[in-house]
């Protein structure tokens, strides 16, 4: 189906929408609003499957609103009609912002936002002021149906005309389908309900079937053969764990700092230690780090990147699903993602509603084999892209990275948790048959990170690490930065001094003992994927 004029509907949309369609710049529909639009007003529950970027929010804000509207019962204060439950906090905050465009000329109809990270009695407070549509993430809702006293929000839920799940099969990872099938139980069976989502899972097949009255599925993808928008250039380097960031910043020089760059790491810890190299590294450009372990700054930074003309963000797979940032340029995956579907929505970021972007992904010799799968697996074209880089600059990142840590002990922290969380993490990939520890180059790897020592691993027994050149430093003589950091490790050196026991030893191995026993729950099926990465830190 071809996008077409917003007059040419089976189903005449209301003057408010289309006035906000119009002030919103979309002169025509995709091909999912197209198809998905209808059917919703025509009362059909919808399970639609469309590349990232396609459109799909509008898909279903705009049937929504339109049911809403339709209603000739006025709605009451708190009477909630519409429900849409995304999987992350930046995406139902983006979605509830174009949903107040809408409202603006709505305005017998109030919406209200409820996500994990603000306050709840805030969001009770707001909920006595009156809302029809909820937007929110899995956690918040289920928390306030099941032990919010203060709001009859159970009694408010019964009038539900539209429940929509946005990157469902996101939300249908074990670590949210409990949540979301208590959600369901507070909410009436004679409503309509649209999944969306950029890609098929079992876990989403399966809910259509028992979740869905007699569902129209909607697939729609820009070409026959492959997952992502046909405007997306998709590329791949092979380039060592030791070279990775020097090309990282060669790539970023040749191509332009006057663009928009987003770059992917695998962890939190990792986003948390780049963030600061590339900094120091690309002065002239923007550079901002967001990952799921933030609370309050996360939001702040979103929007800075949003508003930001050029510009680098570096994060997490936290930010790999539905979220429209304009104009990014490049989206550069300095690891392989975690699960082969994220592949598809980090590339996602960038080529969105028709626009071109292009896409890169870096790997090693011994990760060669990734590329094939993703091929297969996802139907992605990749097209090989090569780049010179120079052994001065590559010896003046590592200069740099070890220059950092010596200035500042924090930063010597972070490399190393860096490259610890980058370890454990890579072990549990999905793809570990042809994604092998065994395969990596460590000493590559520490010297990518810019290690001064070794760290203390287990996964280290029997490693060739002769790759590595350990920096001839005192570890003890590197100080805090922050004077009441720095008087507690000096207070600790006397004590080891005396003693011979580090007094944070036992803590260290606690931790190492913790992140084991997930390792082991991982393995064994007791813990899933989304449960293990939030406690990991890779989100």
């Amino acid at each position: 189906m071809k996008s077409q004029d917003w007059h040419n509907l089976p189903v005449r949309l209301s003057s408010p929408t289309l006035e906000t369609i119009q002030s919103l710049k979309f002169q025509k529909m995709t091909p999912v609003q197209a198809a998905c639009i209808p059917l919703i007003l025509q009362g059909k529950d919808v399970a639609a499957e469309a590349v990232t970027g396609s459109g799909k929010t509008l898909a279903f804000l705009i049937p929504m609103l339109e049911l809403l509207q339709r209603r000739t019962e006025e709605w009451k204060k708190l009477e909630i009609g519409g429900i849409i439950i995304s999987p992350t906090r930046e995406l139902a905050t983006q979605t509830s912002d174009i949903v107040a465009q809408f409202l603006e000329r709505i305005p017998n109809l109030k919406q209200i936002l409820l996500v994990g990270g603000s306050n709840v009695k805030e969001d009770i407070i707001h909920l006595k002021r009156g809302a029809n549509i909820i937007i929110a993430t899995p956690g918040r809702l289920e928390d306030l149906l099941t032990n919010c006293k203060d709001v009859n929000l159970k009694g408010a839920v019964k009038s539900l005309e539209l429940l929509v799940l946005d990157e469902a099969d996101r939300l249908l990872d074990l670590g949210f389908s409990m949540k979301i099938n208590t959600i369901l139980n507070f909410l009436p069976r004679l409503r309509r309900t649209g999944l969306f989502s950029a890609t098929q899972t079992k876990e989403l097949q399966q809910l259509i079937r028992v979740g869905l009255r007699n569902p129209a599925i909607v697939c729609v993808k820009e070409t026959e053969n492959f997952s992502t928008p046909s405007k997306l250039s998709n590329y791949y380097s092979i380039v060592e764990a030791d070279r990775k960031l020097a090309f990282l910043v060669t790539f970023i020089k040749k191509e332009g700092t006057d663009l928009k760059y987003m770059i992917f790491f695998s962890t939190c810890a990792c986003v948390d230690y780049f963030g600061h190299v590339l900094k120091s590294l690309i002065p002239s450009l923007s550079v901002l780090a967001l990952h799921g372990k933030m609370k309050s700054k996360r939001h702040k930074i979103f929007e800075k990147f949003q508003e930001l003309g050029n510009g680098l963000l570096i994060c997490t797979d936290v930010m790999a699903r539905g979220i429209d940032i304009p104009e990014v340029d490049w989206v550069i995956q300095y690891d392989p993602p975690s699960t082969a579907s994220n592949f598809v929505h980090r590339c996602g970021r960038t080529a969105r509603i028709g626009n071109e972007g292009n896409a890169l992904l870096l790997l090693s010799e011994s990760e060669d084999a990734y590329i094939n799968f993703i091929r297969r697996n996802q139907k992605v074209n990749l097209e090989e892209k090569s780049l010179e880089t120079d052994q001065s600059l590559i010896e003046e990142c590592w200069k740099s990275m070890r220059s950092l840590q010596l200035v500042d002990r924090l930063l010597f922290d972070k490399a190393n948790r860096a490259v610890v969380s980058y370890i454990r993490a890579y072990q549990n990939h999905e793809c570990n048959l042809i994604l092998r520890l065994k395969d990596l180059d460590l000493g590559k790897v520490f010297m990518g990170f810019g290690l001064l020592k070794t760290p203390k691993m287990p996964e280290l027994k029997g490693c060739d690490l002769s790759s590595f050149q350990e920096a001839q430093v005192d570890l003890n003589s590197i100080a805090y930065k922050n004077k009441q950091k720095e008087s507690v490790r000096q207070e600790k050196l006397r004590k080891y001094q005396r003693t011979g026991v580090w007094p944070s030893q036992e803590e260290d191995l606690a931790d190492l003992t913790t992140d084991m026993a997930l390792i082991k729950k991982l393995k064994k099926k007791k813990i899933s994927d989304e449960e293990f990465e939030t406690a990991f830190g890779v989100r």
